[in-house]
């Protein structure tokens, strides 16, 4: 699934109109049915309930995700290969859902709600100026057609709107539509059961003023659903920055292709459920007019990374078939980062792993994990500590080894960072660097002039890591996470992962996707050196860099949804439960 900034929709806008000849009024009357559709879905599934009238069969709060804790192996694998993640809170992806909707059969022909549904909805449609009101106006005569009782609220005089808009704006009119104007009579919102909310697209920018201002804060006010035409009025399409005031939307009808700031918070926070509906686009546009960004999906995974997410392995294998990790870190007061690391890079599917961690720590670890080979990387006077003389033996160990995964629970040194730069240059095979190697690398001072690697590598940096990486602000870094994240994986010519809500993985071409699955109890110590070892796993394997930045983010994210489900609440998972569910 594409995900595009405002400036690649209005050029595959303009390419589709001028250069395919598709009219831009068959485009608004597109947009507005998927809108009437998505707001004739809620009314069903919801008050349609509550009055014991059939559901429409959209995606609920459990949706395609729910799973009963004890799935079987086979009811695991169906569940992995769901193309949407249509999920609800607690278990869900961030608790935000996202699904690709098919047309609805509510306004094919004369169907129409049933009557003691239809008597109940009054819904108030709120107009701007732009394209997007006219999206609005086109959805309220559909609604109507479909037994919805509705009323246009216009933003500024009607007199104002243009082109497509104006058309639809006289359609409407000439139907009889009710319409009014803000601040010429006061709005009684107690009077409606919902809210289309037309105001603003994304070609705005900036604070909403003035009428659209007063506007949002009504609906916002109102307590009643709102269903937000392409995006919520006040979020900025590109970077999820969410602006005063800005709508919180029960439901928002992503039109032709998914909104970069639909996807990251703050933004998604106001998304509310996310439908993404085509409007005639063709989606193949996406690619010829260089559009980058994908939602991580099973399907994309599959289609643009050459990685199944049912990880198929042949009858004839063996351990060394699926290669052979060599894990860095551990030290006396982190050595459970190491053990988490590598524990994940065996349920994740690699042969062998060994433990490279200081000679001290050998005999305390022996038996933690027996599947887990541990070799002495420093002598015993280091203390259970690191030293710039281990690179040595490190590189050594490496030589038997098909991947290096650096940084869990490793700790600060004397010359740490000319240790990691020996690792970084010496080392020819595929390499992990996350945590306390992050930092040695932020701290070296010139790590462009470190020599470039040609094997695959991937970095796993929080935001805080991120922001050191960057010398740049940790807020400021979180308003355009992709953006970060492209920019420099691109510079430095490796995989970035950007961890978080919304994990972003950028490839050093220029490509990024955007992974939505998780739950918010991963928030915990230990996740992320779990995510190394899964990356890790995965490059042994024969995984190319970013396809196993990416497998590793989505069934880790995946993992932990599990793990939260088999707990009972996402509050009581541990890193531990994270990798028993891989």
């Amino acid at each position: 699934m594409y995900v595009v900034t405002s400036e690649q929709m209005r050029a595959l806008d303009n390419h589709v109109i001028h250069r395919i000849g598709i009219p831009a009024a068959a485009l608004m009357e597109n947009a507005g049915k998927a809108i009437a559709e998505e707001v004739l879905k809620l009314c069903l599934s919801e008050r349609g309930r509550r009055n014991g009238l059939p559901s429409s069969g959209t995606s609920g709060a459990a949706g395609t995700a729910s799973a009963p804790a004890q799935a079987s192996g086979q009811e695991r694998g169906e569940a992995l290969t769901e193309h949407s993640t249509a999920m609800g809170p607690p278990f869900a992806a961030n608790d935000l859902a996202l699904e690709m909707s098919r047309p609805s059969p509510v306004l094919d022909g004369d169907v129409r709600l049933p009557t003691a549904l239809s008597a109940q909805e009054h819904w108030l449609i709120l107009v701007g100026k732009g394209h997007n009101g006219g999206d609005g106006v086109v959805a309220a005569r559909h609604l109507r057609d479909a037994g919805v009782r509705v009323t246009l609220l216009y933003a500024a005089e009607p007199s104002s709107l243009t082109g497509e808009a104006a058309v639809q704006r006289d359609a409407a009119a000439a139907l009889g539509i009710p319409a009014l104007v803000h601040g010429r009579a006061a709005v009684d919102y107690g009077a409606f059961t919902g809210i289309v909310d037309a105001l603003l697209g994304t070609g705005a920018s900036g604070a909403p003023r003035g009428a659209y201002a007063a506007l949002i804060q009504a609906a916002n006010d109102s307590g009643l659903p709102v269903v937000s035409a392409d995006i919520p009025s006040g979020l900025d399409a590109d970077t999820g920055a969410r602006h005063e005031p800005c709508i919180s939307a029960a439901v928002t009808v992503c039109l032709a292709f998914l909104k970069r700031g639909l996807v990251q918070y703050p933004g998604a926070e106001s998304a509310g459920r996310v439908v993404v509906r085509s409007i005639g686009i063709p989606a193949s546009l996406c690619r010829e007019q260089g559009v980058r960004t994908h939602l991580l999906t099973p399907q994309v995974l599959r289609t643009e990374l050459d990685a199944d997410v049912t990880r198929y392995r042949t009858a004839e294998g063996h351990k060394g078939t699926y290669g052979h990790v060599l894990t860095v870190g551990g030290s006396r007061t982190m050595s459970g980062a190491g053990l988490l690391a590598s524990r994940a890079a065996l349920r994740a599917g690699c042969g062998l792993v060994t433990w490279a961690l200081p000679a001290s720590l050998v005999l305390p670890l022996s038996g933690a994990a027996p599947e887990i080979m541990l070799a002495p990387a420093t002598d015993e006077e280091s203390g259970g500590n690191w030293n710039e003389a281990s690179a040595g033996r490190v590189l050594e160990l490496a030589k038997t080894r098909d991947v290096l995964a650096v940084g869990p629970g490793l700790g600060r040194f004397d010359g740490d960072s000319r240790w990691l730069r020996r690792l970084w240059e010496a080392w020819e095979g595929p390499l992990v660097v996350d945590a306390d190697a992050l930092n040695m690398l932020s701290s070296s001072g010139d790590f462009s002039a470190w020599r470039p690697r040609s094997a695959a590598t991937v970095l796993t940096p929080h935001p805080g890591e991120m922001s050191r990486l960057l010398g740049t602000p940790t807020a400021e870094l979180q308003q355009d996470r992709i953006g970060a994240a492209t920019g420099f994986a691109a510079e430095h010519g490796v995989t970035l992962v950007l961890k978080g809500a919304r994990t972003v993985v950028a490839s050093p071409d220029g490509q990024a996707y955007i992974n939505t699955t998780g739950t918010s109890g991963m928030a915990t110590g230990g996740t992320g050196d779990v995510l190394t070892g899964i990356i890790a796993s995965l490059l042994a394997q024969g995984y190319a860099g970013p396809s196993a930045a990416a497998l590793g983010v989505w069934l880790h994210g995946r993992a932990g949804e599990w793990a939260a489900r088999h707990r009972g609440h996402p509050a009581s998972v541990i890193a531990g439960d994270v990798i028993d569910m891989l």
